[in-house]
């Protein structure tokens, strides 16, 4: 096997299309299934099963993709620390996080981040919890950053953050003559917009319901959407009522197009997680990542972080 045979299997494995993989890697789509024509021979065994309007992969495929993609994985992390083998922090810097850290909370800090070390260059994934730890441990990832620990071996997590979710409704004298307290009889009538069952903020207000007495199994539902913004929209629009994060939620609210409301609950509060795989070797960039984001969002800055190491130990 092949280098380029198995980057060729692998976009055409997360593309589902021919065609799609040979945009991605600037190849025409004869080559795409060249290279998966030889792998399939070299192997002896089809790993992708091609009709006119699906591909998807067989058994043997799917085996194959795993091993692939940490394979892939290693190559790129081993071109990185051979490049940052002189300590320098430069070079790509791939960041894997959930929904609510990579839309709100790095934006914030990576202008300032840059500013210090302007040859760093930040690739930044979007995806749930199991994205962000699948990217950990296959090596496509250096950092992840979560609303949960992680509870994966090699994994290690530190907290460097505390949020509180809001209850998001719209700006309409319906709410408004509520005087910025949310009764529990306006829960439990609903109607409540969610996101999708993998995200860290649906189980957080779930855990929260739960927690004041109401089952959300119950409660009706007017929408899942599948990103924080999508839900903030349709609360503004007047779809339903939303749990949400309170730093998605705050310039909206500030804006006057939606209302934030607090309750009286600890289950409201949760923390952010930066992860890193304790045993594989990370850039420099990476090393100073992890050890100055805490930093900004306890109030300083990097130069409050000293020289303290997070990763001596």
């Amino acid at each position: 096997m092949q280098l380029k045979q198995l980057e060729v299997f692998v976009q055409v494995a997360k593309l589902k299309s021919f065609s799609r993989a040979a945009e991605a890697l600037y190849l025409t789509q004869p080559t795409v299934s060249a290279h998966l024509a030889a792998l399939e021979d070299d192997l002896g065994v089809k790993v992708v099963m091609r009709s006119t309007r699906s591909v998807a992969l067989t058994p043997a495929g799917q085996i194959l993709y795993n091993y692939a993609a940490q394979i892939l994985g290693l190559c790129e992390r081993a071109e990185r620390e051979v490049r940052s083998a002189a300590s320098e922090v430069r070079g790509a810097l791939p960041i894997a996080a959930s929904t609510v850290p990579s839309q709100y909370l790095l934006p914030r800090v990576l202008a300032r981040f840059r500013a210090r070390w302007p040859r760093v260059f930040f690739q930044v994934y979007q995806g749930d919890s199991t994205v962000v730890v699948q990217r950990l441990m296959e090596g496509s990832a250096e950092l992840g950053i979560v609303g949960a620990p992680v509870d994966k071996p090699g994994c290690e997590c530190v907290p460097f953050l505390t949020e509180r979710l809001v209850i998001a409704t719209a700006n309409t004298p319906e709410y408004q003559a509520l005087g910025g307290v949310m009764p529990y009889e306006v829960l439990r009538a609903g109607p409540f917009l969610v996101r999708e069952p993998g995200s860290g903020t649906r189980r957080q207000g779930d855990e929260f319901l739960r927690g004041i007495g109401l089952d959300p199994r119950r409660l009706e539902l007017s929408a899942q959407l599948e990103s924080t913004e999508s839900i903030l929209q349709a609360v503004k629009n007047g779809l339903g009522i939303a749990i949400v994060s309170g730093l998605a939620a705050e310039e909206y609210a500030a804006a006057g197009s939606i209302l934030a409301f607090d309750y009286d609950s600890p289950l409201l509060e949760r923390e952010f997680y930066l992860v890193y795989h304790k045993n594989r070797m990370l850039t420099p960039a990476a090393r100073t990542f992890l050890r100055e984001l805490p930093c900004y969002y306890g109030g300083g800055g990097p130069e409050d972080c000293g020289e303290a190491e997070l990763l001596e130990n």
